[in-house]
């Protein structure tokens, strides 16, 4: 049949099984609405803000492992997307982003709302496409969605001039195996390097687990708590890799990194064989790589993307592959090899007395106010009140170390912030995305009074779809982690980091038909809570706690230095 483009378009995503969409229409996009207006294949969101359309698409593949799709107009519409595709890119999210561009013949003039999209948006996407001919639309979508989901996840980004959605062409719905000759990522690891790890981990006597955001994008969870039962090791989850292993399982022992626990960190430093599983050694993590590699150990590391492996570590073992097919492989082998070759229980017994030496220290520990209300506490209750069931979504500073410290998650997906690129005002549009990919869930934004001034106009699409998060707003009136690095590093001169003319956070969320509560006496932060979650289950309420402006986020390792360097409270500035 004869179709325009921007009827291939809806129905490319129709066929890709596309259920939402998030999305701001423009001159552009124009025809492609009309399509959206003339189908009931999927739903499109309309959003306050581009940057709001990608973020919120980004969770809902987060919290679903399904395909989240955005969809921009030019120029503008673009370059506010732009913040969104960079935090999907540092994160490995599977994306599909379209933007409109002008018609075809105006490309390279300055045209109105033109933007070079191609160029813009190359670093931070997996790759990206600009359609020249209508007859190349069906496959350059279906070729998205293929890159997007395959090997090292990523946003891709299909640019679309206004003249190719109104040419027509004749439309046969793509069939069969995608096949790229330029594009085939390893998915099965070597055997041979399978069968070396294997090895190292029976002769170790030291072992640790460090896996990440890799094991949670895989759905490789079953397999790495699989693992770490075979090899009785600890096991450590990354910001993005929290509910990979379960944190109520007394193996795991936190998080690593600036502000991970006092026993993930010296395991770290001190084991003598790491695995590392979809992890990046990234410098939030490892600290300084030269105080890293001080102490003798063997590293495994399983990654799908080879360019990640020895990037700012040296390994032993690379073992390029999809982690869920690899440990699939790795736990076989392993069951066959310990039958022959027990591990050393001796050793590892006595790893687990010195596991248990530093978990001595009790670094989470702080201590509670009756008169103030603490941020730590405010979690804690989050975590009570929901039994550790919420889809948590977060913002990024202080409050976003202690959802990661004190929200204990058992299940993956069910932590939604941006990692990598540590981008502000996620925290809302996530919560509308993971709404949308999860109904009938309990959702949770843990938020600060700055960050969530940066995309708070999504309150009016929440009202519209019927959204209902609990946005709870730790606001101690600061830039809380730039306070707390000012108080540090730079002798207490809070240059520009006091909030100052902060608006009524309880009237402006009524003005837009939502639930405010302002609470300022630690008393009543669990009754705010439960109210919110029971008596206004269906409505979007919006906590604003008064916390301690002086609290911090122990421990901490200061930028530079080693994992062994660790703050563990205001004692020790």
């Amino acid at each position: 049949m004869e179709l325009n483009g921007a009827d291939i378009v809806v129905r490319c995503l129709a066929e890709e099984g596309v259920d939402h969409v998030f999305g701001y229409p423009g001159g552009a996009v124009l025809y492609i609405y009309d399509a959206i207006y003339k189908q009931d294949n999927f739903q499109h969101i309309l959003v306050r803000h581009e940057q709001a359309a990608v973020h919120a698409a980004d969770a809902y593949s987060r919290s679903s492992n399904k395909i989240g799709v955005a969809l921009v107009t030019s120029g503008p519409g673009l370059t506010n997307a732009v913040t969104g595709i960079a935090t999907a890119y540092m994160d490995s999210i599977p994306m599909v982003i379209i933007s409109g561009q002008v018609p075809s013949h105006a490309i390279g003039e300055d045209a109105f709302q033109e933007c070079d999209t191609v160029g813009i948006t190359r670093p931070c996407v997996k790759h990206n496409f600009l359609v020249r001919d209508v007859k190349d639309l069906a496959e350059t979508m279906r070729r998205a969605f293929y890159i997007a989901k395959t090997g090292r996840p990523g946003p891709v980004l299909v640019d679309i001039p206004k003249d190719i959605t109104v040419a027509t062409c004749r439309y046969t719905a793509p069939r069969g195996e995608v096949k790229m000759r330029s594009y085939a990522p390893v998915v099965k690891g070597h055997q041979g390097q399978i069968k070396k790890a294997v090895q190292m981990l029976l002769a170790a006597e030291r072992p640790m687990i460090y896996s990440g955001g890799g094991v949670v994008l895989s759905n490789a969870s079953e397999e790495l708590r699989q693992l770490v039962e075979l090899v009785g090791a600890p096991c450590t989850n990354t910001l993005m890799g929290l509910g990979a292993f379960p944190a109520s399982n007394g193996k795991f022992v936190g998080m690593p990194g600036m502000h991970g626990t006092y026993e993930a960190n010296m395991a770290m430093q001190h084991c003598d064989v790491l695995i590392a599983v979809g992890a990046r050694f990234d410098d939030r993590v490892i600290g300084n790589p030269k105080h890293f590699a001080q102490n003798p150990r063997k590293i495994v590391h399983i990654d799908i993307d080879p360019s990640s492996i020895s990037k700012r570590v040296r390994v032993d073992v690379p073992i390029v592959g999809n982690v869920k097919d690899v440990l699939q492989e790795l736990n076989a082998l392993y069951v066959q090899a310990a039958a022959e070759t027990p591990p050393n229980k001796p050793a590892l017994a006595k790893w687990w007395q010195q596991i248990d030496a530093w978990r001595g220290k009790r670094c989470l520990v702080y201590e509670n106010s009756d008169t103030l209300i603490k941020p730590q506490y405010v979690v804690e209750k989050l975590w009570e009140i929901t039994q550790g069931q919420a889809f948590v979504t977060s913002d990024v500073g202080q409050h976003q170390m202690w959802a990661a410290q004190y929200y204990r998650f058992d299940e993956p997906r069910r932590w939604i912030n941006s990692g990598g690129l540590g981008t502000m005002g996620v925290g809302l549009p996530y919560a509308m995305g993971v709404q949308m990919a999860n109904p009938d869930s309990q959702i949770a934004v843990i938020t600060g009074e700055a960050s969530i001034q940066m995309n708070i106009q999504e309150l009016s699409t929440c009202k519209q779809y019927h959204l209902t998060p609990k946005v709870l707003c730790l606001n101690n009136r600061y830039l809380g982690m730039v306070r707390q690095w000012q108080q540090i590093d730079y002798g207490s001169r809070y240059s520009e980091s006091y909030v100052d003319a902060l608006p009524d956070f309880v009237k402006l969320v009524e003005s837009y038909g939502h639930v405010g509560m302002r609470i300022d006496k630690p008393a009543d932060v669990e009754p705010a809570i439960r109210e919110a979650f029971t008596k206004y289950k269906d409505r979007l309420v919006f906590m604003d706690f008064i916390t301690d402006q002086t609290e911090n986020v122990w421990p901490m390792v200061k930028a530079g230095r080693g994992l062994t360097e660790m703050l563990l409270g205001s004692e020790d500035l």
